[in-house]
C-alpha cells in the first residue's frame, strides 16, 4: 500500500510517498528555517502563507521522485495535530481534497506518534530496518513536546512523564538564543558545545523525585544569570516600520563579550539537559520491562543525547537496544506521517470528511 503523507504542522511543507510503513519512496521538505531565522522563531501567520505557496509544488516533487502518479496512490494521510492552527489548515485541507478527489482513504495522523514511528523508516533505496520490539519506551524529545512514553503495541500507549514547564527544544533555542548562537538553537548549542568543558558550570537538574516528569524553565533562568556579566548591553531599538502584510518585528540576537565562555557554558547547559532525560528514560525501561527503547523529535539529532542514552542503557540493562531514527527523520517530515498512517489503517482508523485540525491533540 503507497500512502501519501503530507506533514505542516510547524514551519516545514513535506510530502512523502511510503510504502507498507516501512518503504519510504519519496521524502520532500520544504524549509522554512530563513524566513523564520530573522525573528528568533517561527511566527505563525508567516509560516501558514509559506505553507500555502509550498504544498501543491512539494506533492509534485514527491509524486515525481516516488515515480507514481495520483491514481498511484492508496491512501492519503495528513497530521491533523497538535501544531499551530494555520500551519496545519494547510496541510489538512490539501489531503481532504486529495483522498475525495481520488477516492482514496483519509487517514488522520497525531503528530507525535509520527515521530514514533520515525522507528520503523528505512532510507529511500535501503532495506527497512528490524522493526522494534514490544513492550518499549520511547522519549520523544521536540520543540514543543518532551514525553516519555511507553507502548505495548501498535497504537497502545501509556503517558508516563512529560515536562511541566519548556520543551526540551524549547530549552535549547531559548539557550541559544541567551548565548547569542542563532536559531535553531539545538544544532547551535552542539556545535558550540563540542569544544566545551561540560562540567565548568554546575547549572542545575529539576529530578521532581521519582516522577517521570521533566522541567527545564529554572535551568533557563540559571543560564541567564550565568551568561549575564558576559552580555553586551542592547543598542537601542530602531522606529520599526511595519506594514499590513507583515508587521513583524526582526529579532536583535543577544552578543557577548570576546573572551566569554560560550563552548563551555553551551556544553554544560547541553549537559543539564541531557542528563535528566537520559536517566529518566533508563529508569522508566527498567521499570516497565522495555524490550526496546526509542528515541524520536527533533532534539533526537542531538549527538551528546543519542550517545548518552547508549551507553546508560548498555550499563544498566544491558543488551536492551537504544533506537533513533536516521537525522533526516528526526525533524519534522512527511515519511514518518505516511509511516504511522500505515499502522492506522491497519486498525481501521480512517478519518470522515469532517476531521479537522486540533492544534492541542495529546497522543494520551
Amino acid at each position: 500500500m503507497q500512502i501519501l503523507g503530507i506533514e505542516t504542522s510547524c514551519d516545514e511543507t513535506a510530502a512523502a510517498i511510503v510504502v507498507d510503513g516501512v518503504r519510504v519512496r519519496s521524502n520532500i521538505v520544504a524549509s522554512q528555517t530563513e524566513l523564520h531565522r530573522a525573528h528568533g522563531g517561527v511566527v505563525p501567520e508567516l509560516a501558514a502563507r509559506q505553507h500555502i505557496r509550498a504544498i501543491v509544488p512539494v506533492i509534485e516533487t514527491a509524486l515525481a521522485d516516488a515515480g507514481i502518479d495520483r491514481a498511484g496512490i492508496d491512501a492519503v494521510a495528513m497530521t491533523a495535530g497538535p501544531g499551530l492552527a494555520g500551519s496545519l489548515l494547510v496541510g489538512v485541507n490539501v489531503a481532504k481534497t486529495m483522498a475525495w478527489a481520488l477516492d482514496r482513504p483519509l487517514i488522520s495522523v497525531n503528530h507525535l506518534e509520527a515521530h514514533i514511528y520515525a522507528n520503523w523508516l528505512g532510507l529511500p533505496g535501503e532495506e527497512p530496518p528490524p522493526p522494534p520490539r514490544f513492550p518499549l519506551v520511547c522519549l520523544l524529545v521536540s520543540g514543543g513536546h518532551t514525553e516519555l512514553i511507553a507502548m505495548t503495541g501498535h497504537g497502545l500507549y501509556r503517558h508516563l512523564g512529560r515536562t511541566l514547564d519548556d520543551a526540551a527544544g524549547e530549552a535549547f533555542d531559548k539557550g541559544a538564543r541567551l548565548l547569542g548562537l542563532g536559531y535553531p538553537g539545538g544544532p547551535a548549542i552542539q556545535r558550540a558545545a563540542s569544544g566545551g568543558d561540560p562540567e565548568r558550570f554546575a547549572l542545575p537538574r529539576a529530578w521532581l523525585g521519582e516522577s517521570y516528569d521533566f522541567s527545564f524553565s529554572g535551568l533557563k533562568t540559571a543560564l541567564l544569570r550565568l551568561s549575564e556579566p558576559y552580555r553586551l548591553p542592547a543598542s537601542p531599538e530602531e522606529p520599526f516600520q511595519g506594514s499590513p502584510s507583515g508587521p513583524f518585528r526582526e529579532h536583535r540576537p543577544v552578543q557577548l563579550v570576546g573572551d566569554a565562555p560560550v563552548a563551555d557554558l553551551a556544553a554544560s547547559f547541553q549537559a543539564a539537559i541531557v542528563e535528566p532525560l537520559v536517566v529518566k528514560t533508563v529508569r522508566a525501561a527498567e521499570a516497565f520491562g522495555a524490550r526496546t527503547i526509542l528515541l524520536a523529535g527533533g532534539v533526537a539529532a542531538n549527538r551528546a543525547l543519542r550517545d548518552a542514552l547508549t551507553a546508560a542503557a548498555a550499563a544498566t540493562l544491558g543488551d536492551t537496544p537504544v533506537r533513533f531514527p536516521p537525522l533526516v527523520y528526526c525533524t519534522d517530515n512527511a515519511a514518518m506521517v505516511a509511516g504511522a498512517a500505515h499502522w492506522a489503517l491497519r486498525r481501521g482508523d480512517q478519518a470522515g470528511w469532517e476531521a479537522d485540525v486540533v492544534p492541542r491533540l495529546a497522543l494520551v
